[in-house]
């Protein structure tokens, strides 16, 4: 049984969803595992983690924009408001995603679909420094 480690560090603008699927498939690739399994665990609070349509960009900006719809911005609705008025926002949307995905390996590829791609979704406003760790097993 083999296992691997690897933690990508991702440079965010703002909100929006961030492809890391290169990345990942470039660290499934090099684990050298025929059949496991591999897992993406984003390390923060204020991000989730998507697997998504990666042909359209369109379905990205729309998936941005219902998450600014169901989840309000207004800071008299939140107790939490000491970060910012967009911080308690961006816990409840991370809440709604994932924080952690699992993909299968089989002979050597994994299993995403032929139009699926992996991102972060970037919850607050500013700028941050996201962490992603990736933990590939198998044989």
């Amino acid at each position: 049984m083999k296992q691997k480690f690897h933690t990508l560090e991702l440079k965010t603008k703002g909100p929006g969803l961030y492809d890391v699927t290169d990345a990942v498939a470039s660290f499934v690739g090099d684990a050298g595992v025929g059949n496991g399994l591999l897992t993406c665990f984003v390390r923060h609070t204020s991000a989730s983690l998507l697997i998504q349509e990666n042909a359209d960009p369109d379905v990205l900006k729309d998936l941005e924009n219902f998450m600014r719809r169901i989840v309000s911005r207004d800071a008299g609705l939140y107790r939490h408001t000491t970060e910012g008025p967009d911080d308690m926002p961006a816990h409840i949307r991370a809440a709604l995603t994932q924080t952690s995905l699992s993909i299968p390996i089989h002979k050597g590829n994994w299993l995403l679909g032929t139009w699926q791609g992996i991102y972060l979704f970037e919850h607050r406003d500013a700028p941050h420094s996201r962490q992603i760790a990736l933990h590939i097993f198998g044989d």
